[in-house]
C-alpha cells in the first residue's frame, strides 16, 4: 500500500460502510435520473473535520438522508450551531424538531447562533432553549420571547448580543476564510467597551459582560475589529434542492441561508422540493452544491411571525393625530429617486405620506430593496417580510438578497435616508433606542449600522417629543446606552423639527407644529436649542411670525 498514492491509501484504509452509498429516499428513488456525464464523471472523496464538534464528511456518500432525525444523529452536544431564518421565516423548523426530540440528555450544551430565537411554543430556537439543550446564545434580537427574556434575566441562558450587520459579516467572514474584520458599526456604544451583559445571576444581577473590542482608526474614523464566527453545523431551509446540494431560495429566507452555509463545517439543508441533478439552470442557483452536505425532506410547514394585512379600501395613513403629524412631516425626507430605509413604528407610517408620483425606493435590511404595503389576504406570502417579521409585498423592480449584502448597502452610504425611532436623543446627535437598563432588554437589531455611516446616509429620528411618564426625549445627554454617537442630522417629534449640528453639537429650532409655541417646546425639552430666524411650520413653509 506504501506505493500507492497517499488518496489512494486514505481510501483503501476507510471501513466499507464509510466507503458504500447510502441508499435514497424510497419516495426519490424513482425521480433520480443522474446524466451520463454525472455519473463518469464524479469524484470519490473522504474529509473528516478538523478539530471541532462537526460531524464527518463523507463525500463518497449520497446527500439525500430518509429524514430530518437521521440527519442530526451525529451532532454532538457542545456544537455551535448556525440556524438560518429571519423571525420565523426561512426557518429550519424540521431540523430545529429534530434536535429537540434528541433531548437533553443526548443533545446539550449547545452555542446557537442566529438573528433572533424564535417564539416559545410556536417555532425556530425557542424549543430548544425552552427544552434545555442551549447554553449560549448569540442573536441580535430577542423578539417576542418573553420565555427567553425571563431565563435570560435570571441565569439560566447566556447571550451574546450582536448588531445584526456585524453579525452577517461575521458569519460571512467565516465562510470566506477571513478571520477578523474592521467595522464602524457600534463605535463609542456599550459594545465597543465589552460591557453589555451576556449573564446573570438568579437574581438578575449582570455578572458576564461581552468582549472588550479592539478599535483602530482610518482615515481619520473610528472602527471596531470583530472577529469571524464559524459554526461545526448550519441547519438552513431552501424552497428546492438538487441531489447535488444546489439551493434555491424565495425572496427573504435568503437572509441567512446562504452565509450559514458557507461558515460552517457541514451544513444540513431542509428542503420543500428535491430534484433530480439537472433540473436547474445554472442561473437559477442561489447556492453552490459544494456548501451544502445533508439534504432532508422539509415536512413542517412555514410560519408566518405576524401576518399584517392592509385593507384595499384604506389608505393606509394612521389616523390624525401626533403619530400622523410625525409621519407626514417624515415623509417630506423622502425624495424623488431615494433609497430609504425606515424603522419600524412610525417610521414605518412616513411611507404612506410620500406624494403620489414621486418614486422611493424602499430598503428592509432582512434583504429587500423596492418593498411594498402590506398584503391583502390574497396577496399574503410567508416568505415575503418586513425587518418588523411583518408581511409586506414586493414592488415592481423589487429584488432581495441575503443579509450580508444588506448590510453592505447600509454600512457602506449607498442608502440615501434612514428614519428610525427614539429612547433619547441628544443635542450632538447621539441616539439611544434598543435597552433601559432593568426595563426593556431587546437587542439591538440593525439600528446600530443604520447609523454607522452619517456622513454618507441621513439619519432622521422620528418619534414623539416626551416619553410615557412625561420625560422628554430631547436630551443635552443621553442617560441610556447610546445606539450611535453625533449619527443623528434631523429630529422629528410632534411638536417641532430641530437639525443637528454633528460636528460642534447644537440643536436649532427650524419648523413648529400649529398651535405650539417656542415657549411650550421649550419646556418640554431637556436639551438646550436656539431658533431658527426663519422658523416655519411644520405643516408647510410658511414663516411663524414673531417667533
Amino acid at each position: 500500500m506504501d506505493a500507492l498514492p497517499s488518496s489512494y491509501r486514505l481510501l483503501a484504509a476507510l471501513p466499507a460502510r464509510l466507503c458504500a452509498r447510502r441508499p435514497l429516499p424510497s419516495q426519490l428513488r424513482a425521480a433520480r435520473v443522474a446524466p451520463p456525464h454525472w455519473r463518469f464523471t464524479k469524484q470519490i472523496r473522504s474529509i473528516s473535520a478538523v478539530a471541532g464538534k462537526a460531524p464527518t464528511i463523507d463525500r463518497s456518500k449520497s446527500k439525500l438522508f430518509d429524514s430530518a432525525d437521521e440527519a442530526v444523529a451525529d451532532v454532538q452536544s457542545g456544537s455551535t450551531i448556525l440556524s438560518a431564518g429571519f423571525g420565523l421565516c426561512g426557518v429550519a423548523e424540521t431540523l430545529i424538531q429534530a434536535l429537540q426530540k434528541r433531548g437533553p440528555e443526548s443533545l446539550h450544551s449547545l452555542t446557537a447562533v442566529s438573528n433572533n430565537a424564535g417564539i416559545e411554543d410556536v417555532g425556530g430556537l425557542a424549543h430548544l432553549t425552552k427544552n434545555g439543550q442551549v447554553n449560549k446564545l448569540i442573536i441580535s434580537f430577542l423578539g417576542n420571547n418573553k420565555a427567553l427574556e425571563k431565563q435570560y434575566l435570571s441565569g439560566g441562558i447566556e447571550i451574546e448580543l450582536c448588531p445584526q450587520g456585524t453579525l452577517a459579516e461575521r458569519i460571512r467572514s467565516a465562510g470566506a476564510g477571513i478571520p477578523a474584520f474592521y467595522t464602524p458599526t457600534a463605535v463609542n456604544t456599550l459594545l465597543q467597551d465589552g460591557k453589555i451583559p451576556a449573564r446573570f445571576d438568579k437574581e438578575g444581577k449582570a455578572i458576564g459582560f461581552g468582549t472588550k473590542r479592539e478599535v483602530r482608526e482610518f482615515n481619520g474614523k473610528k472602527f471596531l475589529m470583530e472577529t469571524a464566527l464559524p459554526g461545526d453545523v448550519a441547519i438552513i431551509r431552501a424552497h428546492k434542492v438538487d441531489e447535488a446540494g444546489n439551493c434555491v431560495f424565495r425572496y427573504t429566507t435568503k437572509a441567512f441561508g446562504p452565509i450559514m452555509a458557507k461558515a460552517a463545517r457541514l451544513t444540513i439543508v431542509e428542503a420543500e422540493h428535491i430534484v433530480p441533478i439537472g433540473t436547474f439552470d445554472a442561473n437559477e442557483i442561489d447556492l453552490p452544491g459544494i456548501f451544502v452536505d445533508r439534504i432532508v425532506p422539509a415536512t413542517v410547514p412555514n410560519s408566518i411571525e405576524i401576518k399584517k394585512l392592509r385593507d384595499p379600501s384604506s389608505s393606509g395613513k394612521p389616523a390624525a393625530g401626533h403619530r400622523a403629524r410625525i409621519a407626514k412631516r417624515a415623509a417630506k425626507e423622502l425624495k424623488q429617486g431615494y433609497y430609504v430605509n425606515l424603522g419600524v413604528g412610525i417610521p414605518t407610517e412616513a411611507a404612506t405620506y410620500v406624494p403620489d408620483g414621486v418614486k422611493v425606493w424602499l430598503q428592509s435590511e432582512n434583504g429587500i430593496l423596492g418593498m411594498g404595503p402590506h398584503p391583502t389576504e390574497e396577496e399574503v406570502d410567508a416568505d415575503i417580510v418586513n425587518a418588523g417579521k411583518q408581511t409586506v409585498t414586493l414592488l415592481p423592480g423589487a429584488s432581495t438578497f441575503d443579509s450580508s449584502e444588506s448590510f453592505g448597502m447600509i454600512r457602506g452610504g449607498h442608502v440615501d435616508v434612514s428614519i428610525l425611532g427614539a429612547l433619547q436623543v441628544s443635542a450632538s446627535g447621539d441616539l439611544a433606542n434598543y435597552m433601559v437598563p432593568g426595563k426593556v432588554f431587546k437587542g439591538m437589531g440593525g439600528a446600530m449600522d443604520l447609523v454607522s455611516n452619517p456622513e454618507a446616509t441621513k439619519v432622521v429620528v422620528a418619534t414623539e417629543h416626551v416619553a410615557k411618564d412625561g420625560s422628554s426625549k430631547i436630551v443635552q445627554e443621553c442617560k441610556l446606552p447610546l445606539t450611535g454617537a453625533k449619527c443623528v442630522s434631523t429630529i422629528i417629534t410632534d411638536l417641532c423639527v430641530f437639525e443637528v449640528d454633528r460636528v460642534n453639537g447644537g440643536l436649532t429650532l427650524t419648523e413648529i407644529a400649529p398651535g405650539v409655541t417656542v415657549e411650550q417646546v421649550r419646556e418640554k425639552t431637556d436639551a438646550k436649542f436656539k431658533v431658527a430666524d426663519d422658523l416655519k411650520s411644520m405643516e408647510g413653509d410658511a414663516q411663524i411670525e414673531g417667533a
